[in-house]
């Protein structure tokens, strides 16, 4: 199993007691699978990615990360983890306004010292494969939100992660930009078997995994399996 989580909680202290954020959630993700998680604003859907990118700590709970438990690591060999198994695809895009296409690309290559002409050779590859070659010098702010979106995509793919995590990716964009973002998750999927993990309101997008997780009011309530 990649994933595993057991009795997830998240809360904060308050002068009214505990206000939850998340309550008992366990769930467990195979390798290869298309996981989508859904819920109303404010049922936890975020947290739950958070924690599964190991940018948020739970109150109580258990996290297995590829066999190995999470919390028991220290802060260095987390990162480690996150660096070597993990992209993160933002629904806010999170690209460096100061760096063009580019450069953006490479930024998280060389926090794993991956090589000067490998990180060249890579950022090339994914710049083709877009279609975004054109546009490498460009700055993020001369690009279409959709554009943007590729980049942050093609980022989280540099590193060649084993899962991507994906916070309403396509939240910002038209339907026709929306569509071609998700066409490009189920590829990645299906013919690279990477791993991926979104968060979404649209049951469109939902429609592209093979599994979805229902979460109301911190909880874990529903389950459905794609059929056909």
């Amino acid at each position: 199993m990649m994933i595993e989580l057991q009795g997830i909680e998240k809360f904060y202290v308050n002068k009214g007691g505990k206000n939850y954020v998340l309550r008992h959630v366990s769930a467990s993700i195979k390798a290869g699978e298309f996981v989508s998680i859904m819920g109303p604003s404010g049922a936890g859907k975020s947290t739950v990615l958070n924690i599964l990118g190991m940018l948020e700590e739970p109150t109580y709970g258990a996290y297995e990360f590829m066999g190995q438990d999470v919390f028991s690591l220290n802060e260095r060999k987390r990162i480690e983890l996150y660096r070597n198994h993990i992209g993160f695809v933002f629904q806010a895009y999170h690209l460096i306004d100061e760096m063009t296409v580019a450069e953006n690309i490479e930024a998280p290559m060389m926090y794993k010292k991956v090589s000067a002409p490998e990180r060249k050779n890579r950022v090339a590859d994914l710049l083709d494969r877009f279609n975004m070659a054109a546009k490498s010098d460009f700055f993020p702010g001369q690009l279409s939100g959709g554009e943007q979106q590729l980049i942050g995509i093609a980022r989280a793919l540099a590193t060649r992660p084993s899962i991507i995590l994906a916070d309403e990716p396509t939240g910002n964009l038209q339907s026709a930009q929306a569509l071609q973002i998700m066409d490009l998750f189920k590829k990645l999927n299906q013919e690279e078997g990477i791993t991926i993990i979104q968060v979404t309101h649209s049951e469109i997008n939902a429609g592209y995994g093979n599994r979805t997780l229902q979460l109301l009011d911190g909880v874990i309530n529903e389950e459905r399996f794609k059929t056909g």
